[in-house]
């Protein structure tokens, strides 16, 4: 084959792959803003989480929104098997309340129940949202994950509710939630925190969530469909189960 066949062929599966990602990146768009609208309906008091109904979320329109999922077996910020029939994609913000209480009260339930039996794999997305520490938290995480301690380094930083913007994520305080999440060398979290890697990483979760439509915190996509708000533990439950059943378990 000849080198302008060649270059000609891959220029073809990029446009291929780009098309697919276009259209599955315009459906969940559509999905969430249908979640969207339809929460703003429903719930007025500002700060409530916002509330999905199954009549609001459409159906995924086609099998490349499960490409979104990244399956990668080293990916620090994910747990459960790579292989899993069913991917939970999570973005949040560590200075979220909402994502705290998800963090807190349904992600233990999540694990018990379907990721230690290899049926759910949750993969992180850093969507800072609140400003100057919510970025620095993100950044931290991802140092943290560079030491296999993201998800130690995640329950310490949503362990309680914490005050926004006020401290609670300055630099001080994040080393010492390093130091509780038991990350040993304190000295690689910080260079690590402060690299260009660690800002590229942030920053390409962050633009994932924006062409998705993600607007707010957290936004969820399991198998494809979308789930706003810390919602009940039975709304991911039911969702979880839905998509491995049409998985084939």
């Amino acid at each position: 084959m000849s080198g302008s066949t060649l270059s000609s062929s891959r220029r073809s599966r990029r446009r291929t792959i780009a098309a697919a990602a276009v259209l599955a990146a315009a459906a969940v768009t559509a999905a969430f803003a249908l979640t969207l609208d339809d929460s703003d309906n429903r719930n007025e008091t500002a700060g409530e989480p916002a509330v999905v109904t199954e009549s609001a979320v459409p159906a995924p329109a086609d099998e490349s929104l499960l490409a979104l999922a990244r399956r990668d077996p080293s990916d620090a910020l994910a747990v459960g098997r790579a292989d899993a029939p069913v991917v939970m994609i999570e973005y949040s913000d560590f200075q979220c309340p909402f994502c705290g209480r998800f963090a807190r009260e349904t992600k233990p339930e999540l694990l018990r129940s379907y990721v230690d039996k290899g049926i759910l794999r949750i993969e992180w997305r850093n969507f800072p949202v609140f400003g100057e520490e919510s970025e620095q938290a993100a950044l931290a995480g991802w140092a943290a994950g560079q030491q296999k301690k993201f998800w130690e380094f995640h329950d310490v930083a949503y362990s309680k509710p914490r005050e926004r913007n006020t401290g609670d994520f300055g630099a001080e305080n994040l080393i010492a939630m390093a130091r509780e999440a038991g990350i040993a060398d304190i000295e690689r979290f910080q260079a690590d925190m402060t690299s260009d890697k660690a800002r590229s990483a942030v920053q390409k979760d962050r633009e994932e969530g924006y062409v998705l439509g993600v607007t707010s915190t957290p936004a969820f996509l399991i198998n494809g469909k979308p789930i706003l708000g810390a919602q009940p533990t039975d709304t991911f439950e039911e969702a979880v189960e839905t998509a491995a059943k049409a998985a084939g378990r």
